[in-house]
């Protein structure tokens, strides 16, 4: 009996001495990915008092919005709220604006970097993962290896809630999680746009060789064309949208580091450009590139027609590969990416405007300085999505189904990148590519970030979540995937405090809290009254109701000569104080030179107009907030606001006004 008692103190601490040896590490919600999901989820759970920890793989936070993604994909900023919409507004104050979508990759960073000394987030870099353990339904540790190797500064990671804020879906798929890759085919969900896609965006011109020597087939094909044939239009595939990069360079001559041949460059990989070239004869780079401007002489470079920086159908392999394969596809596409830029400025086949004006541009000493001045992210645009316990898709982008149980909005169009290139009637095209707008701002499900109960019962997908292939292109925008993160985090703690599932939460309750918490804090929280918002919004004259462009599903417009016409916004102000007061206007042709505001504070009323001038929308952005003022308002609803066509001498436009409580 002695002997056995003996053995199994010895095996108890072996077990003990095994798992110190592991370095174990016990948080209430541990976040995996440092993308701009990650930061604010860790950011969210810590400002909602529980310990966390945030895994990022690389050494850089903020994923794609501080890895080049500057001009910012939005759709419509009604749908950005919460600590999301935060963050645009303190990257405006590093620009002294009141809120800014257009910036520099490492204003970005700097921003993710406050948010985390703000509240004091825990952050292992340089560690990813290895596998899970599962007990009951619940993942009950993760194991980690470092990224660059060597031994794990924690191997074993235990938490109540587990959030996957990767592009990829890594802790989803490991946890066990039913996922996709590809492409449904339309019959699945009933849609029209999803499946295999040949339509006319991004697309070849008429007539252009796909062969090596034109109009021989013997010669083979040029490189990046596929000899598969074309399935059936709407047709499902494990098919990927392409990958590229932002590409950040600068025209500022003491800021530019010239763009040399890259390791392993090819010019007969661009020999399709000269092609597109030769057809549609490009005045300027804008033909060829995306060439968004950003702030201090920069760029934010997008893939743009035929021939640009998407490396199509090269990356099938990256979703579901091992790290090693995942590190090598991104050295192609990085590689590929920046043989692009010197083919084009030094090919003397290109035509010598497009040389020149290239040769302008150079990478940024001051960006990316850890890693040779090029991002670390690859702009990975789609790759597992969870099947979860309820599936967004086409329907819930157009509005045929709206969701009770929603947890942030989206509103950017449906949207996909070429998947293939091809041969289809002897010339060469490009399959995938969609772009189906016209909607308003949607709700996406809180089912849709939460695995099926049977699948894991603490974990929260707010990136890689469930939807269509074809929905997932409205919904997979930075600012959203930080406004889900959001509610992701805040979930996670409601689970925790009620001792539950992430399923068996009170989703009305979260939605409440995110409504009445939008910063996860104790700050009085912003009123907007919307026009759309009859209860808050009394219209008298002549509006008629537009949709394209609006903040929200719509605003109101008078046209120029209307009778006298007028609509007042009055918000239910909870707690009295000097409120910062903001209009939204939207771009609309014939704006009149002026138009006159009221501001009532409860005893007196302001005159504060505006002048057309004053507005400037830029970026993808239908409009731009216009500052009323400071004011001191009551508690309840005697203060408004009142637009009115008085003295117009052109169109008037009535769409929200935003009440930002100044605090003291």
């Amino acid at each position: 009996m002695m002997k056995l008692r003996l053995l199994l103190v010895l095996c108890l601490a072996g077990i003990s001495a095994g798992l110190s040896a592991q370095s174990v590490r016990e948080v209430d919600i541990c976040v995996y990915g440092g993308s701009s999901a990650g930061v604010i989820a860790a950011y969210t759970a810590k400002k909602l008092n529980k310990t966390v920890l945030l895994i990022e793989p690389g050494k850089r936070l903020g994923g794609l919005t501080s890895g080049g993604l500057g001009y910012t994909d939005i759709g419509n900023k009604y749908a950005i709220t919460g600590i999301s919409r935060d963050f645009y507004r303190r990257i405006g104050k590093h620009y002294g604006k009141f809120e800014q979508w257009i910036f520099e990759p490492g204003v970005a960073e700097r921003t993710f970097q406050g948010y985390i000394r703000e509240a004091g987030v825990e952050v292992l870099y340089q560690h990813r993962l290895a596998g899970a353990q599962k007990t009951g339904g619940r993942i009950t540790g993760i194991q980690l290896e470092s990224s660059t190797g060597g031994a794990a500064k924690h191997a074993v990671i235990r938490a109540k809630m587990f959030i996957d804020c990767t592009y990829e879906g890594d802790l989803m798929a490991k946890a066990g999680v039913s996922y996709t890759v590809g492409r449904e085919a339309n019959a699945q969900y009933s849609e029209t746009y999803n499946g295999v896609q040949l339509r006319n965006k991004h697309q070849f011109p008429e007539g252009v060789d796909p062969y090596k020597v034109p109009g021989k087939p013997e010669s083979g094909l040029l490189w990046g064309i596929s000899a598969e044939p074309m399935a059936e239009q709407g047709s499902g595939d494990k098919k990927v949208q392409a990958y590229n990069f932002r590409i950040c360079l600068s025209s500022e001559p003491g800021n530019m580091i010239p763009i040399t041949q890259p390791e392993g460059y090819d010019p007969a990989r661009y020999e399709l450009l000269l092609r597109v070239v030769e057809k549609t004869k490009p005045g300027n780079l804008w033909g060829i590139l995306k060439f968004d401007l950003m702030p201090n002489h920069k760029t934010d470079i997008n893939n743009n027609g035929a021939f640009s920086t998407d490396m199509i159908g090269m990356n099938y392999n990256y979703p579901e590969a091992d790290y090693a394969t995942r590190e090598k596809i991104t050295k192609e596409h990085e590689l590929y990416n920046k043989g692009l830029l010197y083919f084009i400025g030094h090919d003397p086949r290109m035509p010598q405007h497009l040389r020149e004006a290239m040769l302008k541009w150079g990478y940024p000493k001051d960006e990316y300085q850890d890693f040779g001045n090029w991002s670390p992210q690859m702009y990975v645009r789609e790759a597992r999505r969870m099947v979860g316990a309820y599936v967004m898709t086409q329907a819930n982008c157009e509005g045929k189904e709206v969701v009770k149980d929603g947890v942030g909005m989206a509103a950017y169009t449906m949207d996909s990148h070429n998947c293939q290139r091809i041969v289809e009637n002897g010339m060469v095209k490009n399959e995938g590519d969609v772009q189906i707008g016209g909607f308003g701002p949607y709700p996406i499900s809180y089912r849709s970030i939460i695995p099926k109960a049977e699948d894991c019962e603490n974990l929260l997908v707010p990136v890689c979540l469930s939807a269509t292939h074809i929905a997932y292109g409205s919904i997979r925008m930075e600012p959203v995937f930080m406004v889900l993160a959001q509610s992701s985090a805040t979930a996670a703690v409601a689970a925790i405090d009620n001792k539950t599932s992430v399923q068996d939460i009170d989703v009305a309750k979260l939605q409440r809290e995110l409504a009445a918490r939008p910063l996860a804090s104790n700050h009085t929280a912003e009123i907007l009254v919307d026009n759309d918002d009859a209860a808050h919004v009394e219209k008298k004259g002549d509006w008629k109701q537009e949709k394209k462009g609006a903040y929200g599903p719509s605003f109101f417009e008078a046209a120029k000569g209307s009778q006298q016409s007028s609509v007042r916004f009055t918000p239910d102000v909870l707690k009295a104080g000097t409120y910062k007061v903001y209009t939204y206007v939207p771009k609309v042709p014939g704006l009149s030179s002026s138009t006159q505001i009221t501001v009532f504070d409860g005893k007196k009323e302001k005159k504060v107009p505006y002048t057309a001038a004053s507005v400037r929308v830029q970026g993808q952005t239908s409009g731009e907030w216009v500052e009323l003022g400071s004011h001191t308002l009551p508690k309840g609803n005697k203060a408004y606001v009142e637009i009115s066509n008085t003295g117009a001498d052109g169109v008037i436009v009535a769409d929200a006004v935003l009440f930002i409580p100044v605090e003291k």
